[in-house]
């Protein structure tokens, strides 16, 4: 069974800035597209950012020119680099991974809260 094991979340003060990382607990094979999806208490889950397997990225509107996601197809990981974060970006912080086999797999979920 495949797990997705995120990390790198935690409470920081507006304007500063969060690595998350998303590793696969084994390798998954013809991975498409690596995404980030959050949730905010009340909201619906939405896409923040994706990368497909050639490296084609898209931004939720909100996120644009602040966060940057990345991935490493060797190590089945994805990263999310939060900069210049606001108070509105606090949410569960979720990772999905698609493959062309139609399989999808998503994180346990990792907070991150912005607060001064």
């Amino acid at each position: 069974q495949v797990q997705l094991v995120e990390s790198g979340g935690g409470l920081v003060q507006p304007g500063g800035s969060l690595r998350l990382s998303c590793a696969a607990t084994k390798t998954i094979f013809r991975i498409t597209t690596m995404a980030w999806h959050r949730q905010a208490p009340g909201k619906q889950r939405e896409l923040v950012a994706a990368i497909t397997s050639g490296g084609t990225t898209n931004y939720a509107d909100s996120v644009k020119g602040r966060f940057t996601i990345s991935r490493d197809n060797a190590k089945n990981t994805v990263y999310l680099q939060m900069n210049s974060l606001k108070p509105e970006d606090t949410a569960v912080y979720y990772c999905k991974i698609g493959t062309y086999f139609g399989d999808f797999y998503w994180g346990q979920g990792t907070q991150v809260t912005v607060s001064s």
